[in-house]
Formats: structure tokens, C-alpha cells, sequence
């Protein structure tokens, strides 16, 4: 009787062995020999299942941004105020527990900026997408509960930017201990000119 296999599940399986040897080495400093012998299959079941060693990346941020969702939603429902959601909405960039998944979106920036491929950039704009959406609505609640001025709503995409932007930053000039800071700093601010008073 023929095995079946469960082509997403083994997908998945293969990314996820292959994570600290990535976490590690690099995608670029990695053959698709070494891939194969972490995942315990054969170079062939490889290709099978990814074009190239970018698309392991690329399936690695995916398995990994779901859990990161899941937990941030369990986070967010635990916090009271506005400015505690938005910063534990920012925790991503600092935060020990998902400094995996910074790496390795780390390296999923760099290929998308290298070498794009449509599908990565639906990933990532679907990603952002959403979790805008979710930061917009955090903004549109204080409102609704009255912490916050109703031009407020204006600054969201700055405010969902500015993440980013300086983990990128701070990524590239090697001041990643400085993110967290900087961006309490920020959101200080920031709610200095939306709370009302």
C-alpha cells in the first residue's frame, strides 16, 4: 500500500528542521547538500518541495509569522490602555522571544530587496496588510474609548512605520540594542500628542 504524503506537512517539516542551521549559517552561506542532510531527506526531496534555499526562508517566515500572531493576539487581549497595546504591538522589534523570527525576516527583506519574486511580495504586502489593519483598529478602539483625539486615526501609518523602519535602521548601522528605546521613546511622544488630556 502507497504511503500518502501530506505535501504541506512535509513542507513545513523540512523548513522547520532546517531553522537553527539557518539561524546559524545564513541562507547564503548554506548549500541545498547541507539543507537536505539537517532535514534528513535527499537533495532531490528538496527540490521537490522548494525552487531554491530563499523559498525555505521564505516558508520558515510564514510558519513562524502565524505563531507570532497568535501569541500577539493573546497578548493584546491582556493589556488595558491603547499605548500598552501599541507597545506591546512594537515588541516584535526588541523582544527576546522573537528574535528568531527577526533574523529570519531579516534575511526575508534582503532577498525580497534582492531578488524579488511575486510571490514573496504578496507575502509580505498581504503580512503588512493585515497587521496594519489590526494596528489601525488598536487606534480606531482608543478613540471609540475615548483616550484618544479622533485625528489620531491620521497617524497610524506613520506610527505602523516607524517600526520597521528603525529595526531596519538599527539592523544595518548594528544598533539593534537601541530599538527598544528608541521606539518607547517615540511612542511616548506620539501619545504626548494624541491622548486626550
Amino acid at each position: 500500500m502507497a504511503i500518502i504524503v501530506d505535501k504541506e506537512q512535509k513542507k513545513e517539516d523540512i523548513a522547520l528542521s532546517c531553522k537553527e542551521l539557518i539561524l546559524t549559517k545564513g541562507i547564503n552561506n548554506l548549500t541545498v547538500a547541507e539543507v537536505a542532510k539537517t532535514a534528513g531527506v535527499g537533495k532531490g526531496t528538496i527540490y521537490e518541495y522548494f525552487e531554491n534555499k530563499d523559498e525555505i526562508v521564505f516558508e520558515l517566515v510564514s510558519i513562524l509569522m502565524k505563531e507570532h500572531s497568535q501569541k500577539l493576539k493573546i497578548s493584546l487581549e491582556k493589556k488595558k490602555t491603547t499605548k500598552e497595546k501599541i507597545r506591546t504591538f512594537s515588541n516584535f522589534f526588541y523582544d527576546k522571544e522573537d528574535s528568531d523570527l527577526r533574523k529570519l525576516y531579516k534575511e526575508f527583506i534582503s532577498l525580497s530587496l534582492v531578488a524579488p519574486k511575486s510571490d514573496m511580495v504578496e507575502f509580505h504586502a498581504q503580512c503588512t496588510r493585515s497587521y496594519f489593519t489590526w494596528f489601525k483598529e488598536i487606534i480606531q478602539h482608543g478613540i471609540e474609548r475615548d483616550e484618544l483625539k479622533e485625528e489620531s486615526i491620521l497617524l497610524a501609518q506613520g506610527l505602523f512605520v516607524v517600526g520597521d523602519g528603525m529595526f531596519i535602521q538599527n539592523s544595518v548601522i548594528g544598533k539593534e540594542e537601541n530599538i527598544q528605546q528608541d521606539l518607547d521613546s517615540f511612542i511616548d511622544t506620539i501619545f504626548d500628542l494624541m491622548e486626550k488630556k
